[in-house]
């Protein structure tokens, strides 16, 4: 499933947060956002899930226009979202996390596909502990697999290795290109780690003041005008 958005501006009241950005993200592609603290990356991401309306520009799935459409609309379409920060339910178990990801499901698909465990076997056995009680990582896992069983084609992450111990990042990766390599999903992420982008990203784009400044594939994050767009 593509993921295209075209020239979108977003607005935050008299602010402008997005300028005609522009994005095109395949399937069997991982396609990673990156650029410093504010300059948009997150709110792209807003945009694409319906957490915030565009004030300019299109955003598709597959051909179908979405900006008009309600987060759990584009859910139901196959849309995925792992936010920053992770927002897990503490106080609910891992098992019930988990199922927060039926909500949208028909009756025949409210089951916990049995790759994520495999995937994540820390969530396997910790199906009885809370949310809360979890480390940092492993909340991510658990974000990750919550996304996962709203069965998406579109996989959306905010941020996924930010706050996360080394051993837990590579895990992360290697699930994202197991999901991209062998499930044929579609996956967005927005990210600061630049080795990590580097290692498992096919296409870039670089993000500065709202603005999309470089498009390319991961190789371009070596190039020293690319970089100038990444230093802080």
């Amino acid at each position: 499933m593509t993921l295209s958005i075209n020239s979108i501006d977003l607005h935050y009241g008299a602010a402008q947060a997005l300028k005609s950005v522009s994005l095109d993200c395949k399937p069997n592609r991982i396609t990673a956002v990156l650029g410093r603290n504010g300059v948009g990356k997150s709110s792209t991401l807003r945009a694409i899930t319906g957490m915030n309306q565009i004030s300019a520009g299109g955003i598709m799935l597959d051909g179908e226009m979405l900006e008009k459409s309600p987060p759990y609309k584009r859910a139901r379409m196959g849309l995925g979202y792992v936010p920053q920060g992770r927002e897990i339910f503490p106080l609910l178990t891992v098992k019930e996390n988990l199922e927060t990801g039926y909500a949208g499901l028909k009756r025949a698909d409210k089951n916990i596909p049995p790759y994520i465990f495999e995937l994540f076997p820390v969530l396997k056995s910790m199906l009885g502990r809370r949310g809360g009680d979890l480390s940092g990582g492993q909340q991510q896992q658990l974000a990750i697999g919550r996304a996962l069983v709203t069965r998406p084609k579109v996989l959306v992450l905010d941020e996924p290795t930010e706050g996360i111990q080394p051993s837990i990042i590579k895990d992360i990766g290697r699930a994202l290109q197991f999901l991209r390599d062998e499930k044929s999903m579609t996956i967005l992420l927005v990210e600061q780690f630049l080795d990590f982008c580097r290692e498992i990203a096919d296409d870039i784009y670089v993000m500065d003041r709202g603005e999309i400044q470089h498009a390319g594939v991961a190789s371009d994050l070596d190039r020293p005008e690319v970089r100038r767009h990444l230093m802080v």
